[in-house]
């Protein structure tokens, strides 16, 4: 069941990324990336099983941040692409800002959602940590990979090669950050050792389920 809803997800995923560029352009792009970097470490700290192998939900919410940093490389250049970064970047941030202050509030004595808040979010600044750091060096990455195998390979048919080439290395090192720094002590060895496989492997997965809308959106006109 997982598998198919999985599926049925990241469809739904992508199909609002080409909706919300469709509305509003770029700048429904950028809006995609700081919801995006948000959504998608909350969604981190749910643990699935998924085709066999234990894994975190995340991962497709995750893609689709490389999704729009490639077709905005691909579409108005490395500049925009790298705005994009940042954005994201800088939306997490706030975020774990904002939330560890809630947290320290008080809760009233009818309250009934700060017990939920507190497990969510009270691993946020280990997540985040990791997070951070893998979103900002991966991400620069993607995009400047992207860049050097379109100047190598700008034919329009190869767009593919560039979304997945450069989305495979960089996905592998953001792997290799997050999942240490987010999960270590908290998993033993064969979990943490089955999340980082299924998550690169799932990464990889998306990477390429994205491809046609990498494609889409380059030939999409925006209303604004």
């Amino acid at each position: 069941m997982n598998e198919l809803l999985w599926f049925l997800f990241a469809l739904i995923n992508f199909i609002l990324v080409l909706g919300v560029y469709k509305l509003f352009g770029k700048t429904g792009l950028f809006a995609w990336i700081a919801m995006g970097t948000v959504l998608a470490n909350i969604q981190v700290t749910k643990t699935i099983e998924l085709f066999g192998l234990t894994a975190t939900l995340g991962n497709i919410m995750y893609g689709t941040l490389f999704l729009i940093t490639d077709s905005l490389n691909e579409k108005y250049g490395i500049k925009e692409a790298k705005n994009a970064v940042y954005i994201g970047f800088f939306s997490l941030i706030a975020m774990v800002i904002i939330m560890q202050m809630a947290l320290l509030f008080t809760p009233h004595a009818d309250d009934f959602a700060s017990g939920s808040l507190n497990t969510i979010f009270s691993l946020m600044p280990r997540i985040a940590l990791g997070s951070l750091t893998a979103y900002i060096i991966s991400q620069l990455l993607d995009v400047h990979l992207f860049q050097t195998i379109k100047e190598k390979l700008p034919s329009d048919r190869l767009l593919y090669v560039r979304n997945i080439g450069s989305t495979m290395v960089s996905q592998l090192v953001d792997t290799l950050i997050f999942v240490p720094i987010a999960f270590l002590g908290t998993h033993d060895t064969g979990v943490l050792l089955s999340i980082f496989i299924t998550t690169y492997v799932i990464k990889l997965l998306v990477a390429i389920l994205d491809t046609p809308f990498v494609y889409l959106i380059k030939r999409i006109t925006p209303r604004q």
